[in-house]
């Protein structure tokens, strides 16, 4: 299908054309992406939501799909959920050119694309961590952050999406903006400070998370196995191996991903303990994805895996000799 006859689709029909038909959108840019521009403005909002949607679908599904140019015409939309569904979509894009957009929306009327603009921003912060990122772009990311974090007249949801979003960052006024959210009172903040806690990765929090993941609430225990993984400190695993066996599942599948993020021996031995007691399919996968990260961040570039593929060849000439 070219891109005339799926722009006429797009506009004769109330739902989203088929996946064949919507990956033409792949990659789109110049005179297309103006013309695709003049459609978008022409569909219902159902149609809008369908297509942010099902790109989104795609996107997961392979990660040849470069729907970019969709996501950021998404993300400046009148509808409140195309708006935020955007963002979310663009969870992988890292042109400086969403930051201006991410900005803008910290802005957004709507608590939820608010909320959802911070974490996105939290995504460059990220990055910025990783590569010692200075630029002045930077600095006006966490000064955005940290002015929303801090605005008692925000909603506590958004405000802890800013605290999650400025976590990643090493400075001294974000270890106390994560400390006052902890002890601040409210469930939600306490809530994004723990995972902020598992951001930060720094030791210190660690007794802290140790002291959450034996809670009563259920979404505090998720959040400190999750940082506990993060934060990957040894000390945490008698405490995660405890709760591979919890009620909730999601409980249970932070604190299995967590075993694998911290790896070792002893957290080997758990998990592949596990793997031998449960005949839960969700189980058994679980431990296979946190088994496979622990063989990646013990042995990154296979070697190890290759010197016992070869010893095993070794053995089984000598056999035959």
């Amino acid at each position: 299908m070219s891109l005339d006859t799926l722009f006429t689709s797009l506009e004769g029909s109330p739902s989203a054309p088929a996946a064949a038909e919507l990956a033409k959108l792949s990659g789109i840019g110049g005179d297309e992406r103006e013309r695709f521009i003049d459609v978008w403005r022409r569909l219902g909002i159902q149609q809008r939501r369908n297509i942010i949607d099902r790109l989104a679908e795609m996107s997961e599904d392979s990660a040849e799909y470069d729907f970019s140019a969709v996501y950021l015409l998404g993300a400046l939309d009148d509808d409140v959920q195309v708006r935020a569904d955007a963002i979310k979509a663009l969870w992988e894009y890292e042109g400086d050119d969403l930051v201006g957009v991410l900005l803008r929306l910290l802005r957004d009327p709507e608590a939820i694309v608010r909320a959802e603009s911070a974490l996105g921003l939290g995504r460059f912060l990220f990055r910025a961590e990783l590569t010692e990122d200075a630029r002045p772009r930077v600095g006006q990311i966490e000064n955005a952050l940290r002015l929303v974090a801090t605005d008692d007249t925000e909603l506590v949801d958004v405000r802890g999406r800013a605290i999650e979003a400025l976590g990643v960052r090493g400075h001294e006024w974000v270890r106390d903006l994560i400390d006052d959210a902890y002890t601040s009172g409210d469930r939600r903040l306490r809530i994004s400070a723990i995972h902020a806690m598992g951001r930060n990765a720094d030791l210190d929090w660690l007794p802290n998370v140790l002291e959450e993941m034996g809670s009563d609430d259920a979404e505090v225990r998720f959040e400190a196995a999750a940082a506990a993984g993060e934060i990957a400190a040894e000390e945490a695993i008698p405490e995660l191996a405890r709760l591979i066996g919890d009620d909730d599942a999601e409980v249970q599948e932070a604190a299995i991903a967590a075993l694998g993020q911290i790896g070792g021996p002893e957290a080997r031995n758990i998990l592949v303990d596990l793997a031998a007691e449960s005949t839960d399919e969700r189980v058994l996968e679980a431990v296979s994805a946190a088994l496979a990260e622990a063989d990646f961040f013990e042995d990154p570039l296979g070697i190890r895996v290759e010197l016992e593929r070869s010893v095993a060849e070794d053995m089984e000439e000598a056999d035959d000799e």
